[in-house]
C-alpha cells in the first residue's frame, strides 16, 4: 500500500483463506481486483461476488470518477461481522446474499436486487477513505454519501423510480432525535444513526432541486477530484456544492443536518384550480428549498418560503401536485390544506 491511510482503516485478517484475482478495464486502466475469500465460499464468491464488483465499479466510477486507490488494487475479505469499509480491502460478511443478511434495509423490494455490503462498503471508498472529514461530527460526509451511492446504484440497474422508492424507503430508519451532526472537538459522531439514511436523503432532496443531472454527476465527480486524498469540513463540502450548483443551499443544510424538524410543504388551489398557493411550515426561518415538480411530459419550477406564495398553472400543472411523487423526490411532508387562506 502506497496511499496514505486512516489507522481506523486497518485490520488484520487471519483465516484459512483461498485467493482469487481478476484484471477489471476502468476508467483510470487496468485495476487489480483480488479476493481472498475462506476456502469453503471459493465457488459461491466467483459466482456472487465477482458480477456484483463489476457493477458496482461501473455504476461508482461513472457517478463519483476513478476508484481512488488504484494503486493499491481492490480487494475483497470474507470477515465473521457484516462487513467493513477498510481502505482497499473491503471486509466482507454478508452470507453471500442480496440485501443485508438477505433483508432490504429500504422495505421496497428494490434492496434484495443486490449485494448492501459489496455496493455501501465499496461506496466508502470514495466517501470515507478518499474524502475524509477532520472531525467524526461531520461523519454524515462519509455515511449520508455513502448511503446515497446505494440510491445511484439502484437507480442505474433498476430506474429512477426504483432509485426515487428506495430512497424514501430508507427513512423509516430515521428517528431525527438529535441533530446528524455532533459536537466538534470531543470525538462525537452524533447520538443517532440519522448520518446515513438522512444524510442520503438530503442530498437526493438536492439534487431533484438541481434538476441537473449532469451537474450533480460533475459536483460528485469534482469533489472526489479536488478533495482526492484529503480530510475535509462539512463547510467545505456546502460550499462546494453552493458554488457549483449555482444556488445556496445553506439554510437547506442548516435544515437537515443541524436541526431534526422535516419542512412540510402545504398548498391547495383556488376554486378553478388554475392558481397554486404553497408554503413551507415547521422548519427553520428562511428555508428555501426550490421545488422541481415534473412528470414525463410536463415540469414545474416553484420556490416555496415560509410565507405564502401563489402561482397560476393549467391542468396537467395541477396535477403535479401530488403528495406521494413529491415525497418520493424530496425529504418533506406534503399536505393539501383545504382550509387555508392567504392572509
Amino acid at each position: 500500500m502506497i496511499n496514505p491511510i486512516n489507522n481506523y482503516n486497518i485490520i488484520p485478517n487471519i483465516g484459512k483463506y483461498v485467493n482469487f484475482s481478476e484484471v477489471y478495464s476502468g476508467e483510470k486502466g487496468e485495476l487489480d481486483l483480488s479476493y481472498w475469500v475462506l476456502d469453503y465460499n471459493l465457488e459461491k464468491a466467483k459466482e456472487h461476488i465477482v458480477p456484483e464488483v463489476h457493477r458496482m465499479l461501473k455504476t461508482f466510477e461513472h457517478w463519483f470518477g476513478p476508484y481512488p486507490f488504484y494503486e493499491d488494487s481492490y480487494k475483497l475479505v470474507d470477515a465473521p461481522y457484516p462487513g467493513m469499509e477498510h481502505q482497499s480491502s473491503i471486509a466482507y460478511g454478508n452470507k453471500y446474499l442480496n440485501g443485508f443478511w438477505g433483508r432490504d434495509l429500504s422495505g421496497t423490494g428494490w434492496g434484495k436486487n443486490w449485494d448492501y455490503m459489496i455496493v455501501h462498503e465499496s461506496g466508502h471508498e470514495w466517501f470515507g477513505n478518499n474524502i475524509t472529514t477532520v472531525d467524526i461530527a461531520d461523519m454524515w460526509v462519509h455515511e449520508g454519501f455513502t448511503t446515497y451511492s446505494e440510491t445511484l446504484f439502484t437507480e442505474d440497474y433498476y430506474g429512477m423510480e426504483a432509485g426515487n422508492e428506495y430512497t424514501k424507503g430508507i427513512r423509516t430508519g430515521i428517528t431525527n432525535s438529535f441533530p446528524v451532526i455532533g459536537f466538534y472537538g470531543v470525538n462525537d459522531e452524533g447520538k443517532s444513526s440519522d448520518k446515513y439514511a438522512k444524510g442520503s436523503n438530503m442530498i437526493h432532496t438536492i439534487r431533484h432541486s438541481i434538476d441537473d443531472d449532469e451537474m450533480f454527476r460533475n459536483i460528485l465527480r469534482d469533489m472526489n477530484k479536488t478533495f482526492y486524498h484529503q480530510v475535509v469540513t462539512t463547510q467545505q463540502i456546502e460550499n462546494f456544492i453552493n458554488k457549483n450548483s449555482g444556488f445556496d443551499f445553506s439554510v437547506v443544510f442548516d435544515q437537515y443536518l443541524r436541526n431534526i424538524e422535516i419542512p412540510h410543504f402545504e398548498f391547495y388551489f383556488s376554486a378553478n384550480k388554475n392558481t397554486v398557493h404553497y408554503r413551507y411550515t415547521n422548519c427553520i426561518p428562511g428555508f428555501d428549498l426550490p421545488l422541481v415538480l415534473k412528470n414525463s411530459d410536463v415540469k414545474l419550477k416553484i420556490f416555496p418560503t415560509n410565507e405564502w406564495s401563489s402561482k397560476e398553472i393549467n391542468s396537467n400543472e395541477a396535477a403535479l401536485f401530488s403528495p406521494e411523487s413529491i415525497e418520493n423526490m424530496y425529504y418533506i411532508y406534503v399536505k393539501e390544506n383545504l382550509t387555508a387562506h392567504v392572509n
